[in-house]
């Protein structure tokens, strides 16, 4: 039998290096159309923002050569595309003589896009195995924990609009459940590796559902309930729907039962009637969301509809094409840098600019899942599908409440709003599916399931046998056919534990 041997030379990744330079372009087309548009000139910091997204963009590039060379091509230059054009979002907010953009900042847009590249690629270069992740199981469930309770820690945590999930540690705050969500997929995928059969097949049966035995479900509930008081401490409605949504998805994963799908959707369905019918501020983003032209809601003060309206109105002035770069009013919108930064690229960018953001989101999420197939185990196949339907859920969730089909959640934009705790906490989700996704493509020496190495004669028993297909040479029985012989007993054990199933 001839054994598979991986290739010895790694890709160049020439491909990524070239779309890198395409998205590049791209951002800094924009930065320069910003300023030609507002100041009749190149912006202030110009050569800085584009030097310092070219240098860390292609010092990621460097670090996945060396140390995930067969790592997916696409997904960082994605990112960055996505990453640079808000920096010309947030660039042409911040020339912005309005008031409501004092917030807008893009040197600190800069500074937290450089932290959380840079810290990305310092988790690819530190984990060399994502099966390493395992081991943090239980811990991984302890911290995500205690990252969602933090924001209700007195003095500690703020209400701001009506939701208290930020901390402040003195000039600087943090939202957790960013970070939250990578610890829980964690948990979920290293949890639910090693208990799916039992989840999946023992229990009792209701209604035709296979429900699992309460003591298989005890870690898993746990994060349930927190999820819940997430909503109900925190009055979160997008967080705790984050959260359950990827309960919910990782467990579908893991059982293929449908099941979950139908219990989930019930049990979050009756949760939030029962939010709505306790909190106002839940009640009145559904207000808000039912009826945004009322001109009671248009009018107040706190919780009316003025944002969303705004939104909706630069989103029709953009028409297909967009007002271009620099040309429209997005500085009419609260929090068009942050919250509201999707429909400030679409009065600029129009239709057709925010279909191709979502297709670059898209394009990402479907190779996350992609390679969750790939992966040969099972761990990583639940972190790879996990990490990759969450970011799927929070992009539904944020340009769903933009545009009106579900109510507004206090979720930001990834990779694309301002704020540094979203841009660190999803640049490391790419960089465990980067992590992932080179151990998918990683040639190996094993045959891949359902296929056989080479096809070879085999001695079984007496007389003559033909083996390996139509016009196979027949081997006489106790005779050793060289180097086609098959694989020894204890060489085919080697093989098949060497697969994980």
């Amino acid at each position: 039998m001839t054994a598979l041997q991986p290739e010895e030379k790694a890709p160049a990744r020439v491909a990524e290096a070239i779309l890198l330079v395409v998205a590049l372009a791209l951002g800094m087309g924009g930065m320069w159309m910003v300023g030609y548009s507002m100041e009749d000139g190149l912006p202030e910091g110009f050569w800085t923002y584009s030097l310092v997204l070219a240098a860390l963009a292609f010092t990621a590039h460097i670090v996945l050569r060396l140390r995930a060379p067969y790592a997916d091509q696409v997904i960082l230059p994605a990112v960055i595309l996505l990453n640079s054009v808000s920096m010309a979002m947030v660039l042409r907010l911040d020339l912005s003589p309005s008031v409501m953009m004092a917030g807008a900042n893009a040197p600190r847009h800069i500074m937290w896009s450089a932290i959380g590249i840079i810290l990305a690629c310092i988790i690819i270069f530190v984990i060399r195995d994502h099966r390493s992740l395992r081991r943090l199981t239980y811990t991984a469930m302890i911290v995500g924990i205690v990252l969602v309770v933090l924001p209700l820690v007195p003095g500690l945590g703020k209400e701001i609009n009506g939701a208290q999930i930020w901390i402040f540690i003195g000039p600087f705050s943090l939202q957790p459940a960013e970070f939250a969500k990578i610890a829980f997929a964690v948990f979920f995928a290293g949890y639910l590796v090693a208990n799916r059969d039992t989840l999946a097949l023992a229990g009792k049966k209701f209604l035709g559902l296979q429900l699992p035995r309460l003591r298989d479900l005890g870690p898993i509930l746990i994060v349930w309930a927190v999820s819940l008081a997430v909503l109900v401490g925190e009055k979160d409605l997008g967080t705790s729907l984050l959260f359950f949504g990827l309960f919910v998805g990782m467990l579908y994963l893991a059982t293929d039962r449908v099941g979950w799908i139908v219990i989930g959707l019930t049990m979050f369905a009756a949760g939030a009637v029962v939010a709505w019918s306790i909190f106002s501020h839940v009640q009145a983003r559904v207000d808000v969301w039912l009826d945004p032209l009322n001109p009671e809601l248009y009018d107040r003060v706190f919780g009316g509809s003025y944002q969303i309206v705004q939104g909706m109105f630069g989103m029709a002035y953009g028409g297909m094409f967009g007002a271009g770069w620099g040309e429209g009013f997005p500085d009419r919108v609260p929090f068009a840098f942050s919250d509201f930064v999707y429909s400030s690229l679409g009065e600029e960018l129009g239709l057709t600019g925010l279909l191709a953001i979502l297709l670059i989101y898209l394009v990402i999420v479907q190779r996350g899942l992609r390679h969750a197939i790939g992966v040969r185990d099972g761990f990583g196949k639940l972190l790879a599908g996990g990490l990759a339907f969450v970011m799927a859920l929070q992009l539904f969730v944020v340009v769903g409440g933009i545009t009106r089909v579900i109510p507004l959640t206090g979720l930001t934009l990834p990779f694309m709003a301002q704020g540094g705790s979203s841009l660190l906490a999803n640049w490391i989700v790419i960089a465990l599916m980067l992590r992932i996704s080179d151990a998918a493509r990683r040639p190996s020496a094993l045959p891949t399931r359902g296929t056989l190495a080479d096809p070879a004669p085999a001695v079984v028993g007496g007389g003559a046998i033909e083996v390996g297909g139509p016009g196979a040479a027949p081997v006489q029985a106790g005779t050793e056919a060289g180097a086609g012989r098959g694989p020894t007993p204890d060489e085919a054990t080697q093989i098949v534990r060497g697969v994980d199933l």
